[in-house]
């Protein structure tokens, strides 16, 4: 992220196109943190880019101390008025933060892909904030999900990693897949422990959404597409992997 990006206007809604659909909050939200769960370590939480924090709030049940990076002004005031003092919050880019301490587990959910920098933001991580034998956990929303795919086949997009216009302008500098992910991880001198999918997603987030007001899908449904992503996890709608503390030389 650079200081001349207006991190309030990239998180406002965009015509044809929201920043978070109820799929996201209610669905990737949840089995996200399922995904995360066994692998989260006892300690000091960091998440980086936590919005108005809706995903830190799944959080909250695993962690005591939780603190909470954000660059869009507007966001930060909407989470800290959710959870006041129990949760530490600060307004600041990744680049030119300074934090007291290091963490256990650091989140970074749909994040690194609006980064100028993703590569020197994952170096700072690793040679700054990542306890020993802390992990972080990385994902990223995937180039190769089957609605990506089928947008390709239907001429809206050109191909799997494009960045449309609508993601463009809330602020997406990029769309990775797992090897891309992994590449820039490696870049980075992270150590790669573990790398899957969650949740298989053949439907665009709209369709979703409109969807889940239906009684169309069930509960039961929405385990299974979550189970079928641990087969498929290229075939997911979010990819993510479990990294540790690796070489400093990256």
């Amino acid at each position: 992220m650079s200081t001349a990006r207006d991190f309030d206007r990239e998180a406002q809604d965009v015509e044809g196109h929201r920043y978070a659909y109820d799929f996201d909050l209610d669905v990737m939200h949840k089995y996200m943190v399922r995904a995360f769960e066994p692998f989260f370590r006892p300690g000091r939480l960091l998440e980086l880019g936590s919005f108005r924090g809706d995903f830190t709030r799944r959080l909250t049940p695993f962690f005591d101390d939780i603190t909470c990076v954000e660059a869009s002004g507007e966001a930060i005031d909407a989470a800290r008025g959710q959870f006041g003092e129990s949760v530490g919050f600060v307004h600041a880019t990744f680049e030119a933060v300074a934090l007291p301490a290091r963490y256990d587990t650091i989140v970074l959910t749909h994040v690194l892909e609006h980064l100028d920098d993703p590569v020197g933001v994952l170096r700072r991580i690793n040679a700054e904030w990542l306890s020993e034998g802390g992990r972080l956990l990385l994902a990223c929303p995937n180039a190769n999900a089957p609605s990506r795919q089928i947008a390709v086949k239907m001429g809206l997009i050109s191909h799997n990693a494009a960045v449309t216009e609508a993601e463009r302008q809330h602020g997406h500098r990029c769309t990775y897949s797992l090897d891309t992910l992994e590449r820039d991880a490696h870049a980075a001198g992270l150590r790669v422990i573990h790398r899957s999918g969650v949740f298989f997603k053949a439907l665009a987030n709209f369709q979703w959404d409109a969807l889940l007001k239906t009684d169309i899908v069930s509960p039961a449904y929405l385990d299974g597409c979550y189970a079928l992503g641990q087969l498929y996890p290229d075939l997911c709608a979010s990819i993510y992997l479990v990294c540790e503390r690796g070489s400093q030389n990256g």
